[in-house]
């Protein structure tokens, strides 16, 4: 089975094949770098590792760029709040976000390239739109896109002009034609710091937000490449804006492809500073370690809602101890490589293969789990290990993970419990016998009792 990708631009399952064949570029937006990354940013980031990570898996060759936007208000904002300079605090801001994103397994993109060192390509690109007719300056001295001079405005988004014109309640301001019209180059304040301006065929000013991915992407990937990608709250206007901008100045397709991961909630309510349920990365990692962060978020689809609640992290925690204990309890045989005609492998590679398919990907790691418990097969180990490492778990010690969290109980553990459940069973001591299975089923242990005797998996 190939591999098929949801594309949101034509709203349906689409089987991929790179335009270079055995090479994948791809772009995913990354983080406005003001403050700590959140939940959001984590589920975004987590979500496309494991699709770059399944494309590598698949023997692709992969250009990942995960942009860093260094400029805007936010962060000039913030950095006159703070008394320091732009660089100082966007510095700082990626180091974090490079701490918050190893803590989580993340593995660092290809290319990490900052707007700033870009200004000139956006530059390159606005004169271009403006030669053709799709951009205009403005009194107030910014250069502004003409949004209904771009005939496909909107095949992102499914909406058209009318409607979104309907929604719009801004009103025509700032020399701006059309009220969807949208800032390429803003013209400085006489307010700002010297480094939040540039000089350049406009006057001194700074790019508005969404012309960075324009310039950094057809830098780094060209003008067409195979995926872009990012959150859904990013499908309009951000990157409905890149491929106005992209396709007007160029005339080619900015993607084949396009990705967006779903909203992260808390408590069944979107997360907001306003609501006081607003958690960073940091936040999370003081009551939970990374791997169960990370498993939490691999095992909902990337596409769908995912509920932030500590039942939910609870509830992940104690279900990675389940896989973990398999590999405890059976001395793992590092593959070489994946026999992906082994029936386990299959399945997984079945589940990864339609649109990165994670929660029937997790489970494959269950039953295997099982199997390992069943037959105690040191293969099957290093096959529930090497699975999990496509997901970007299971690669800690076993017992390491499980000391962490909880006492773990090696197999001769077990079987003793085992013969004392059966010595307090012939003694008819029941209530002792209830007490060990309890104690076994706390540590992840299930206890099957049959004609042939007691047997023993891990809880599912």
């Amino acid at each position: 089975m190939s591999l098929r990708i949801y594309n949101t631009l034509s709203r349906a399952l689409e089987e991929f094949s790179p335009l270079e064949p055995g090479h994948v570029r791809m772009y995913v937006c990354g983080m406005t770098v003001y403050d700590l990354c959140h939940l959001g940013h984590a589920r975004s980031m987590i979500a496309f590792d494991v699709v770059q990570r399944w494309l590598r898996a698949s023997g692709q060759k992969v250009t990942y760029v995960r942009n860093i936007t260094d400029i805007d208000d936010k962060i000039i904002r913030r950095a006159l709040e703070n008394g320091e300079t732009i660089r100082h605090l966007t510095d700082r801001m990626i180091d974090a976000l490079h701490e918050d994103a190893d803590a989580l397994g993340i593995e660092r993109p290809t290319h990490e390239p900052r707007a700033t060192d870009y200004v000139p390509q956006m530059l390159d690109i606005i004169s271009t739109l403006e030669n053709k007719g799709l951009a205009y300056r403005a009194g107030n001295g910014d250069v502004n896109y003409a949004v209904r001079k771009f005939p496909g405005y909107g095949k992102l988004s499914g909406k058209s002009l009318d409607e979104l014109h309907a929604g719009e309640r801004v009103a025509v301001l700032d020399g701006k034609q059309d009220p969807l019209d949208f800032v390429l180059w803003k013209s400085a304040k006489p307010t700002e710091p010297d480094d939040a301006k540039w000089d350049g065929a406009y006057g001194m000013g700074r790019p508005g937000w969404h012309i960075e991915c324009s310039a950094m992407s057809c830098a780094l990937l060209g003008e067409t490449f195979d995926i872009h990608a990012g959150g859904a709250d990013l499908q309009f206007p951000h990157h409905e804006n890149e491929i106005a901008q992209s396709e007007g100045a160029t005339g080619k397709p900015l993607a084949m492809t396009w990705m967006h991961n779903g909203f992260i909630n808390v408590d069944n309510e979107k997360m907001s500073k306003s609501l006081g349920n607003f958690f960073t990365i940091r936040d999370v990692l003081k009551e939970y370690d990374a791997e169960t962060v990370r498993f939490f978020v691999v095992r909902a689809h990337y596409r769908s809602p995912l509920n932030y609640s500590d039942v939910h992290l609870d509830d992940a925690r104690n279900a990675l101890k389940r896989l973990y204990t398999a590999l405890s309890l059976v001395p793992a045989q590092p593959l070489a490589e994946v026999n992906w005609n082994d029936p386990f492998a299959a399945r997984f590679k079945a589940a990864m293969d339609e649109d990165f398919g994670t929660p029937e990907a997790v489970a494959v790691l269950f039953d295997l789990a099982g199997e390992v418990n069943r037959t105690k097969s040191p293969e099957l180990a290093g096959l529930l290990s090497s699975l999990g490492g496509f997901l970007g778990l299971l690669q800690a010690d076993p017992q390491g993970f499980l000391q962490a969290g909880a006492s773990a109980l090696d197999a001769s553990a077990i079987e003793a419990h085992i013969a004392a459940r059966a010595a307090a069973k012939a003694a008819k001591n029941w209530a002792e016998a209830d007490r060990i299975r309890k104690e076994l089923l706390e540590a992840g242990i299930v206890l099957k009792d049959s004609a042939a005797g007691t047997t023993w998996e891990a809880a599912q």
